[in-house]
This record gives structure tokens, sequence and C-alpha cells, in this order.
């Protein structure tokens, strides 16, 4: 009998010491497993605020398409991590999206599982009836000069008959997607608790004017209920062009002068350095002055004629080749067919004039006409900005006028 008793205890200790503390994301089957160790030694409300910290960090933590990317993207995340660490990790990106969530605060999302259990249960809050969503849209901000510098967008669950419904606890996963002739240019995630959701600040600063065709945005927020996904769309919103984001022309130092290789230092003076010389005893030397910036010996518009005439005949490797911006980053990027110059048919130019010059960079505006490959013809206006590099223009920013 003492026998039988010593064996069952002993396998009930090796049973605990087999539960898992920490997260353990070799693949998706041990995430699972460690996270339902760690939740098992939790009291019921912990239990709660950890898959809702888990939730979270799912949602808001990590850039992936699709439950089984974002769970793998989890799993790289909190991987070794400890309930703790995971619940201040969960508080810190909380307050980086402006979502009202705190660890230590009471539950409020409802019953979370990142695991993919979306069937309501009979106290789910996120089980929301609604009929559809409809979405308010209102210019805030001042540039000074009396333009907004950004939109807020609010949506709203309604029913049938377009009256707001009522809910309270919900942790509705909302998504703002911002688009601009027909390519995404941002995502943003919120949760909405209640249907007093103060929705999507969006800044018009954080959108790339190179990436705006007319000053005009489309934007989509879908609402995701235990039961349906709800989505709507608004098009050609207006967009304040002084505003968005532009590329800021490199400065360049022109009273630093470039120290030659060669230089030595004086021991006696070491702030001093003067330059190597391989001269015969007794020979004179003259001081040598530094070399001056070799200059471009065309006119920087030169380089943009050529940049605009190359996108017209899709050489855009020689395109590519006429700039130095990094905005643009690689040369896929830059020719890609949806979101990039690949998606130029034709440039029509109508005058090209250099605003500005100096040694180091220049100034050119250009007026002409693009055509993509829909057929859909803009007329744009455009300051592009240009460095010397090597005695070379290269085109370092792009700025579309209003």
């Amino acid at each position: 009998m003492k026998k039988f008793s010593f064996l069952l205890v002993f396998t009930l200790l090796l049973f605990t010491a087999c539960k898992k503390d920490h997260v353990d994301a070799t693949n998706t089957k041990t995430l699972q497993s460690s996270i339902n160790d760690m939740t098992s030694s939790l009291s019921t409300i912990k239990q709660i605020k950890f898959n809702e910290a888990l939730y979270i960090l799912k949602t808001f933590g990590v850039e992936a398409d699709g439950d089984i990317n974002e769970l793998k993207a989890l799993g790289k995340l909190i991987n070794g991590k400890k309930v703790p660490e995971i619940l201040s990790l969960a508080d810190e990106v909380a307050q980086k999206n402006g979502i009202e969530w705190a660890s230590t605060a009471p539950p409020s999302l409802g019953e979370m599982n990142i695991f993919g259990d979306d069937k309501a249960k009979e106290s789910d809050p996120n089980d929301v009836k609604a009929g559809s969503i409809s979405i308010i849209t209102q210019p805030t901000g001042d540039d000074g000069s009396g333009a907004p510098t950004a939109i807020q967008i609010i949506p709203r669950l309604v029913d049938a008959a377009g009256n707001p419904v009522s809910f309270t606890g919900a942790g509705l996963e909302a998504t703002l997607e911002v688009f601009s002739n027909g390519v995404r240019l941002s995502t943003a995630k919120n949760l909405m608790q209640d249907n007093n959701f103060k929705g999507f600040n969006l800044k018009f600063s954080s959108i790339p004017a190179s990436k705006v065709v007319d000053n005009k945005i489309d934007i989509t927020v879908s609402v995701k209920t235990t039961a349906k996904t709800f989505k709507m769309s608004k098009i050609g919103l207006d967009v304040n062009a002084a505003a968005l984001k532009v590329p800021v022309i490199p400065k360049t130092d022109s009273t630093a002068v470039s120290q030659q290789p060669s230089a030595v230092v004086d021991p006696n003076n070491p702030s001093v350095t003067t330059p190597a010389t391989t001269t015969e005893p007794g020979a004179t030397t003259t001081p040598s002055t530094p070399a001056a910036p070799k200059q471009p010996a065309t006119d920087p518009k030169n380089t943009v004629s050529k940049f605009l005439n190359s996108v017209s005949s899709q050489n855009l490797k020689a395109a590519y080749e006429t700039s130095n911006n990094p905005n643009w980053g690689s040369y896929e990027s830059f020719s890609n067919p949806n979101s990039g110059f690949g998606a130029v048919k034709n440039v029509s130019v109508k005058n090209i004039t250099t605003s500005a010059s100096n040694a180091n960079g220049a100034s050119v505006n250009a007026t002409y006409d693009v055509t993509d490959k829909t057929g859909k013809t803009t007329s744009l206006k455009v300051t592009f900005g240009l460095k010397n590099v090597n005695g070379d223009w290269k085109i370092s920013s792009y700025k579309i006028n209003p």
C-alpha cells in the first residue's frame, strides 16, 4: 500500500514538473500546449487577463496576414517569456496603440481565444447583433492656413433601420485600410469596446505624398464580431496635399572640409593635421589645399528629363539609376507594377524648370501627365530635389504639389 502511495505521489510530481512556465514557440502545437500549461496555474481572473494580453499582442503587437502567420509571429515575440513578462509587454503595446486596456484592470474584452475558437458563448460580449456598419468622417487639425491635418474616421455598428446598436464590454477588432488609386498605403487596428468608439485619427503626415493620386484617398473599415465581420468603404476623400508626408531634401554642410586620407597628426599639437609629403631633403614644400567637390557639368533638369523619359519608355533600370532616393527603396520596390513606377504606361512632359541650384543640391519643378496601365491619366506638378553625387545630379526627393 505504501509502495502504491509512493508511486502515485511520484507520478503527480512528475506530471507537475512537466508543465511549462514559459512559452515554447517551437511550433503551433508546443505554443498552444505551453500557453495552456501557463494558464492552468493562474486564478480565474488572471486566466482571463492573460488571454486578453495574448489577444492584444497577436492583434496589435505583430505584423502578419492571416491567423496562422499571426500566431507564428506572436510565437517569435513571446518565445521564452513567462506570464508577468507577457502581461507587461501587452501593457506597452496597448499604450502605444492608444487602446484602453491594462493588465491590472478588470476583464474587459470578453472571452478571448487566440487559437481561433470563434463560437458564440452564452455570455460572449463580442456576439454583437447588428445589421451593418456606418462610417463618419470628420476633418481635424489646422495647418495654420485653415486646412485640416488629419481625418477622424468613426465606425458605428447599426441595426437594419440604420440606428446605432448598444453594447459594452466587447473587444471587437476594428481595422482601417487606406488606399489611393487602388494601392494600399497603410493599415491600422484598434479595439471597439462599445458603440462610443473614438475610431481612428488618420494623420496626413503619415501618408506618402508620392503615392496619393489626385489628392484623394479611399478608406475601408471592418469590424469583427463573433459571428460576422462588417465592412464598409468610402471613396474619394479629400486630403490636404500640403500636409502629406514628403521626403526632406538632405542638407549638406558647406563649411565641412573633408580630411585627406594621408593626413598625419602632429604629435606636438594633436588638434592640427598636416598632409603627409614625400619630398627630398632640402626641398621646399607648399601646403596643399583640400580638393573641391567635383561639380556637375550639366543642368539638373537634364537628370529629371532623363528620369521621366526612361519611366515613359519603361526603361525602369535607367530611371532608377538617375536617383539616390532612400524613400524609393530597392529597385524591386521602385519598379513594382502595382505600387511603383512599373504601373506607368506613358509620361507626357509639359514643362521642366530648374528653380534653385548650388554646388551641392538643386530643385527642379516639372509639370507632366501620367497615364497608368489601366488608361487613367493624371496631371501632376512635382518638385524634384537633387544632390551632387561625385559630379552627377541624382534625384533625392520627390514632392507632388497641389
